[in-house]
């Protein structure tokens, strides 16, 4: 099994940087396009600074490879060489759709389009596509290069040899592969995020504080890390867009609450601002 020659990823955060990342580890020439030449010099110093940690913890041993792999612009069409693009800009489905579009006349008519996206419907993008059997979702998790997993988001029109391709890709990323079907939250994020909600809840009905409701999923489920912490790594204006997005596709029962919105109207928004459900004094 082998990773594509050369990836594209649209979007250099902490999400695209990370999955750059992960397929530079795999021997991948890495394409990375940001909006803007100073966007395009941030993401740069984001995906450097994540081989240099690879480095120091003994998961690889030539960055200067890493290194030469990576190229980054702010130009669509240096997708061309690209095999394989994954979109990883923001959550919102018209940008989305509209960067789909964008990348789709760059690449070659038997590249494989992906989206990163932890909610929106993969035939909902699909459908201003013209080759939407080359399309499907691979949801990578954050941080991505400690995520040992990769859901595979397969929509009504993604062709089976591109699942299959997709399998392989994400085995040799040294992670695992969940194939699901394209339905509202998939499958990570309908169940984590309806978890997140009812501890949120819970906060604010003085039920517990955050670190003893962690601990109780920590300790008493096994889950390795707690569902308000995990809020603040994933980003709480993050949780609240799938949130406000499942609501609409399933109902009620995932209508965010007062506490979560009220949280990121004051900047709140986890890890990334310094503070969350906790305070994170760690370089971001």
């Amino acid at each position: 099994m082998t990773v594509p020659g050369t990836v594209g990823v649209l979007g250099g955060g902490r999400m695209g940087a990370g999955i750059a990342h992960a397929f530079l580890l795999a021997g991948s020439r890495v394409i990375l396009v940001e909006r803007d030449a100073e966007s395009a010099d941030a993401a740069r110093e984001r995906v450097l600074a994540s081989i240099a940690t690879s480095v120091q913890r003994g998961d690889l041993a030539d960055a200067d490879h890493a290194t030469s792999s990576l190229s980054v612009s702010t130009d669509f069409a240096d997708f061309a060489a690209a095999s394989l693009v994954v979109e990883a800009v923001p959550e919102d489905r018209d940008l989305k759709a509209g960067a789909l579009a964008r990348i789709e006349d760059a690449v070659a008519e038997k590249a494989v389009l992906a989206t990163n996206t932890s909610s929106i419907s993969i035939d909902d993008l699909a459908a201003s596509l013209a080759r939407p059997s080359r399309f499907l979702g691979l949801h990578f998790f954050n941080p991505v290069p400690a995520s040992k997993l990769v859901e595979i988001v397969v929509g009504e029109r993604t062709g089976k040899d591109v699942v299959t391709s997709a399998r392989e890709w994400v085995a040799t990323l040294r992670k695992t592969p969940v194939v699901v079907r394209d339905s509202p939250g998939f499958a990570s994020s309908r169940l984590g995020v309806m978890l997140a909600l009812e501890a949120i809840r819970m906060l604010e009905e003085n039920v517990a504080d955050a670190a003893d409701i962690d601990a109780a999923m920590e300790l008493g489920y096994r889950h390795p890390m707690g569902p308000l912490r995990t809020t603040d790594v994933v980003g709480l204006d993050v949780r609240l867009g799938i949130a406000e997005e499942l609501a609409r596709e399933l109902g009620p029962r995932f209508e965010p609450p007062a506490l979560l919105r009220r949280m990121v109207a004051e900047g709140k928004l986890g890890r990334k601002s310094g503070e969350g459900f906790y305070v994170w004094n760690e370089e971001r």
